[in-house]
C-alpha cells in the first residue's frame, strides 16, 4: 500500500462529510419562509445563508414553532431549537444532550454511515470526562497571563495592517484585514511557519465547505487530498515538538498527559477544531462588524464619537454576527421540550444565530445597537461545558481592532453587498469590498 493509501485509510470519514450536503443539492431558488407550509420550513439550507435570507425563516420558527421537527434521508430525525431559553437549557445539560455523536448534523445514530462518520479526536465532540481532560491540555493558551503577554503583539500587527490599507481605493476587507490578522494570530499560537500561514486559512475553509462548481472545493476528492496535505504537515510539526518543545498549542497536545499518546490523526481532530475556532469565528466577526456598522450608520457615528463604547460594542457585534450558526446535540434519552416529544438518539440543532435574535431577550434583535445593555448574554460562544475556550482571545482581538480603527479612520464604507459562505454552519463572508477614509 502506498503512503497516500495508508494515510487515506487513517483519515476519519466524518471530516469529509458535509453537514448540509443533502440540502445543498436543492435549487438556490428557496421559497420565502411564509410562502410554504410551516412543516416544510427548514433553516438548514445553505442557500439561505449564501443569499443572506435566513432571518425570516428563523423569525417564523421563533414565533410559530420554536422546537421545529425536520427529517432528511441522509440525517434522520432532527429538531431545530430557535429560542434563546431552549438553546441555553440544552447546551447546559450534557448528560441528557450529548456532543459525542458530533457537532454538525450527521447520519442517524446506529446507521452504517454514522459508524463510519463519527468525529475523532476533537474534544468539542466529546462528553466528560474525556472532554474535560483534553480541553484542559490546551486551556493555558487562553489564561489571563497569556492574554496580557500577547496583547502588545496583537496591537502591533493590527496597527501595521491598518496602516498599510490604501485610501480611496476599493479592496477586500475579508482577505486584507480579517484573514491576515486572524491567520497571523493562529500561526503564533501554533508556532507555525509564518510564510505558510495561509495554509491554516485554507484548511479552516475546507473543513465545512460543500463541494460545488467554482466553490471553495469542487469535489469530495479534492477536499480529501487537501486534508492529507494538512495531516502530512502536522506530522512533521509533531515530531519537531517532541524533541523541541515550545509554548504553543502543538507542544501542549504532543506533551499533554491526556493527549501525548494519541495518534496523529486524532491530534488532527483537535487541531482542526482550534484552527476553525481561532480563524473562522474571529475573522467573520471582524468582517461582520464592518458590514453591520455600514447597515446601521447611526451606530458608526456613535462609535466614532465615543470610543468608550467599544467594550459594549464588541459583544453586540458578536451577537449580531454569530459566526457559527448552530451546534448539534444528540438526545441520550426520551425527553420533552415545549411539549414536543424528543426521542432517544434524535439530533437537536441549537441555532445560536436565532437565539441571538430572540425578541424576548434582545429587543429589535435584527438591529445593531452598540449600547445594548445585555449584549453579553449572547450565545455565540455557546454555554455550559463547551463554552468557547478562546472567547477571551477573540474579544481581545476584536477590541484592539476597533480601538486601532478609531484612531485612524473617519469611515470604512462598504462598496457593494458582501459575498457570503455557502454554509449553514459557518456564518461567514468570502468577500467584502470597502474603501477607507483616514482621519
Amino acid at each position: 500500500m502506498s503512503q497516500t493509501e495508508t494515510q487515506n485509510s487513517r483519515l476519519p470519514a466524518r471530516t469529509f462529510l458535509s453537514p448540509d450536503q443533502e440540502q445543498a443539492e436543492n435549487s438556490g431558488d428557496v421559497p420565502g419562509a411564509y410562502d410554504i407550509p410551516l412543516e416544510e420550513v427548514n433553516p438548514l439550507n445553505p442557500h439561505l445563508f449564501k443569499e443572506n435570507r435566513w432571518q425570516e425563516h428563523f423569525a417564523r420558527l421563533r414565533a410559530e414553532d420554536p422546537v421545529h421537527f425536520n427529517e432528511l434521508e441522509s440525517s434522520g430525525r432532527y429538531w431545530n431549537l430557535t429560542k434563546w431559553e431552549d438553546i441555553r437549557a440544552v447546551d447546559g445539560d450534557w448528560k441528557t444532550f450529548s456532543s459525542a455523536g458530533g457537532i454538525t448534523l450527521g447520519p442517524p445514530l446506529g446507521s452504517e454511515r454514522q459508524s463510519a462518520a463519527t468525529q475523532q479526536g476533537s474534544f468539542i465532540a466529546m462528553d466528560p470526562p474525556t472532554h474535560r481532560e483534553q480541553r484542559r491540555t490546551v486551556q493555558p493558551v487562553s489564561a489571563p497571563s497569556n492574554l496580557r503577554n500577547i496583547e502588545p503583539l496583537i496591537r502591533e500587527r493590527t496597527a501595521r495592517v491598518l496602516d498599510s490599507l490604501p485610501e480611496g481605493e476599493t479592496f477586500d476587507w475579508v482577505d486584507t484585514v480579517s484573514i491576515e490578522l486572524t491567520t497571523l494570530m493562529l500561526a503564533t499560537l501554533f508556532d507555525f511557519p509564518l510564510e505558510d500561514r495561509r495554509k491554516l486559512t485554507r484548511w479552516s475553509d475546507i473543513v465545512f465547505a460543500i463541494p460545488e462548481p467554482g466553490g471553495i472545493v469542487e469535489t469530495q476528492a479534492q477536499k480529501r487530498d487537501e486534508f492529507l496535505e494538512c495531516l502530512e504537515y502536522f506530522e512533521h510539526l509533531w515530531e519537531d515538538r517532541r524533541t523541541n518543545p515550545g509554548n504553543d498549542l502543538v507542544t501542549m497536545l504532543v506533551h499533554g498527559e491526556n493527549t501525548k499518546d494519541m495518534p496523529t490523526i486524532e491530534h488532527l481532530g483537535n487541531l482542526i477544531l482550534l484552527i476553525v475556532g481561532g480563524n473562522d469565528t474571529t475573522r467573520n466577526t471582524m468582517s461582520g462588524g464592518v458590514y453591520a456598522l455600514n447597515k446601521f450608520p447611526d451606530q458608526f457615528d456613535k462609535f466614532l464619537a465615543d470610543p468608550g463604547l467599544i467594550p459594549k460594542m464588541v459583544p453586540e457585534i458578536i451577537r449580531w454576527q454569530t459566526p457559527l450558526s448552530y451546534m448539534r446535540r444528540t438526545a441520550n434519552e426520551d425527553t420533552e421540550i415545549r411539549g414536543k416529544k424528543i426521542r432517544k438518539d434524535d439530533q437537536l440543532l441549537m441555532w445560536y444565530i436565532s437565539g441571538n435574535r430572540d425578541e424576548e431577550l434582545f429587543e429589535h434583535g435584527d438591529v445593531l445597537d452598540i449600547e445594548r445593555h445585555n449584549a453579553d448574554r449572547h450565545l455565540a460562544f455557546g454555554y455550559g461545558i463547551h463554552f468557547c475556550m478562546g472567547s477571551r482571545m477573540a474579544e481581545l482581538q476584536l477590541r484592539i481592532l476597533w480601538e486601532e480603527i478609531h484612531q485612524r479612520f473617519a469611515r470604512i464604507e462598504v462598496q457593494e453587498e458582501p459575498s457570503f459562505a455557502f454554509s449553514s454552519f459557518v456564518h461567514g463572508y468570502t468577500e467584502l469590498p470597502v474603501q477607507v477614509t483616514r482621519r
